[in-house]
């Protein structure tokens, strides 16, 4: 789903202009590494309660990463 790739982009870029890795964002999280890679390249679904875990993490609104 075209969706779900974007989702997916979204978060990737806001991680990476925070200067933050995969582990760092999944460390605050609390989500899996190997979960996130999959949210991330838009071949997961992605759990509501996951999405709000990552936007407290990276410090943005629900809405940045559904955009």
């Amino acid at each position: 789903m075209k969706e779900l790739v974007n989702i997916g982009k979204n978060i990737s870029r806001l991680r990476k202009k925070q200067g933050m890795t995969q582990e760092d964002l999944c460390g605050l999280a609390e989500i899996d590494r190997s979960y996130l890679s999959e949210i991330e390249n838009g071949k997961m679904n992605v759990t509501i309660k996951a999405l709000v875990a990552i936007a407290h993490a990276l410090k943005c609104e629900l809405i940045d990463l559904i955009r």
